[in-house]
């Protein structure tokens, strides 16, 4: 399995932290940035990451900002992409079984790196379980209706 990861500046030594800890896995990991700790927008890793997911189904991504507000906003704006904001082990399995969310978004200020971790490996190994109901209401998250 591949996991897309990516930060913003604000996200960025938690994500250091990330890749060090999926190193230690067996999956394919492919850091998207940012790069280095310097001041950059959410919206360009979010970009990255929600694109690659569309482009490689089946694979993950987890995008790490201060309050993960808003990566999992600019990542959901992407047809097919189902980007959760969990800050605890129990949000991230639901996430999994009953969204079948396909990117974790993590808060750097808010969560802790052992927290960071368990929530990670939780998301990475729930599978989803595809009720007809959780089914229905996952393909009616792309309809959408254009507004003025």
């Amino acid at each position: 399995m591949t996991i897309y990861v990516g930060a913003d500046y604000r996200g960025f030594e938690k994500k250091q932290k990330l890749l060090e800890f999926l190193a230690k896995t067996n999956y394919e990991v492919v850091d998207l940035g940012a790069y280095e700790n310097s001041e950059n927008d959410f919206n360009d890793a979010a970009i990255a990451v929600a694109k690659a997911i569309r482009e490689n189904r089946g694979a993950y991504g987890i995008l790490i900002c201060d309050s993960a507000h808003g990566m999992t906003i600019q990542a959901n704006r992407f047809k097919g992409i189902r980007a959760a904001h969990c800050g605890s082990v129990e949000s991230a399995k639901l996430a999994r079984e009953h969204d079948d969310a396909n990117i974790l978004c993590l808060s750097a200020h808010f969560m802790d790196d052992a927290t960071m971790y368990a929530v990670a490996e939780t998301f990475l190994t729930t599978d989803f379980v595809p009720l007809e109901r959780r089914v229905r209401r996952i393909n009616r998250l792309d309809e959408r209706e254009d507004y003025d």
